[in-house]
């Protein structure tokens, strides 16, 4: 409790300090973000501080097995995000890391036994995944309604979606139609899921493994307009970007020193900031407006912007979009849409593959 107590405090810090930025789409001169030449003083007061089906999955896979399944993932969640608004981005998120690793099965749901070592204890999700009551809840009253029907990843893509409509985000026709797996990978998810501090070549490199390109990985990166961050994840650009105990220069200096009220050189690991500081808790474009001023809070969100990292660097076709979706929303909608299903495809069990477990953190 101690702990949420100082996280949340430094949260309404980093609100109250940002609340007075105003985002416009007009881009500053280089990347610079206001430092000038020295990073040692406070800022001076006032400173600026589609969907089709593949693989055999289709939207109307439950019409007739479940007709009722997406009403009763919503009512789930409906209840879920009203009692913690940060859960719509951990669902996300959760969707996210099963897919990444062996394909879109349900793995990651999986607890330790004899035969699982179990995923969530990989570096990527240990102590940061979040949701698993969520989904086991919805899997609860799924098997009440209709027995050995709906799938846990089939679960978990529902859940991702819902969670996006809910926070004010698009819909669209989701492919249904998943296994779960029988197997986990602990070993992949710790070499699959790319990490905050990642470089930009990094991203694209993880993203091609999955048959996802630089547009998927720019529009999914959208979604970090909703949710947190721990401290952990992004200290390194505060104090030790490039190991020479300096920050990242990409980071607008406002930004920089209200994110060091949250997250502290030593300690404070736990403690968490919102990606998205203007709209936290609401999905829209908000995220790709604070990158172009340097207020994206990971290093992976930043390198959309700037490629390289290091404020000299050109992104390309990335930076382009980071632009394109900070002018148009519907524009990242659609794209957000297109891509959420691109990720869903990622090497599903379907037919005879796999199973419908009973329970979601083991094997029937």
């Amino acid at each position: 409790m101690a702990v949420f107590k100082v996280s949340f405090l430094g949260l309404v810090v980093v609100m109250a300090l940002f609340s007075a930025s105003t985002l416009s789409l007009a881009h500053p001169a280089g990347f610079n973000f206001g430092w000038g030449s020295g990073w040692g003083s406070e800022p001076s007061r006032g400173h600026g501080a589609p969907a089709g089906g593949s693989f055999g999955l289709f939207p109307q896979f439950y019409q007739f097995s479940c007709p009722q399944a997406n009403d009763i993932v919503i009512s789930v969640l409906q209840q879920a995000i009203a009692r913690e608004p940060r859960v719509a981005a951990s669902l996300l998120r959760l969707h996210f890391h099963d897919c990444f690793v062996q394909g879109c099965d349900a793995s990651v749901l999986l607890d330790d036994s004899t035969t699982i070592a179990s995923e969530k204890r990989s570096g990527p999700n240990r102590n940061s995944l979040r949701g698993f009551e969520v989904i086991d809840e919805i899997k609860a009253k799924l098997e009440e309604a209709c027995p050995q029907t709906v799938s846990c990843a089939d679960i978990l893509a529902l859940a991702a979606r819902g969670s996006i409509v809910l926070s004010g985000g698009p819909n669209w026709d989701l492919p249904l139609g998943r296994r779960d797996s029988r197997t986990a990978s602990l070993s992949g998810s710790n070499s699959n899921i790319p990490a905050p501090n990642s470089t930009l070549s990094t991203l694209l490199t993880f993203f091609k493994r999955q048959g996802l390109d630089e547009v998927d990985l720019v529009a999914l990166s959208g979604g970090h307009t909703i949710g947190v961050a721990r401290c952990v994840t992004f200290k390194q650009r505060l104090y030790n970007q490039k190991g020479n105990n300096q920050p990242d220069e990409t980071l607008e200096r406002s930004y920089y020193f209200g994110l060091k009220s949250v997250c502290p050189r030593s300690g404070g690991d736990n403690n968490i900031s919102p990606m998205d500081f203007a709209s936290p808790a609401k999905f829209d474009n908000a995220y790709f407006k604070l990158i172009l001023f340097g207020k994206g809070l990971l290093t992976s969100d930043q390198v959309l912007l700037t490629g390289n990292g290091n404020g000299i660097g050109n992104a390309g076709k990335t930076m382009e979009l980071v632009k394109t979706y900070a002018d148009d929303e519907s524009l990242f909608f659609q794209q957000f849409a297109k891509s959420m299903v691109n990720m869903g495809n990622i090497r599903p069990l379907t037919g005879s593959k796999g199973e419908v477990r009973n329970n979601c953190r083991r094997l029937n």
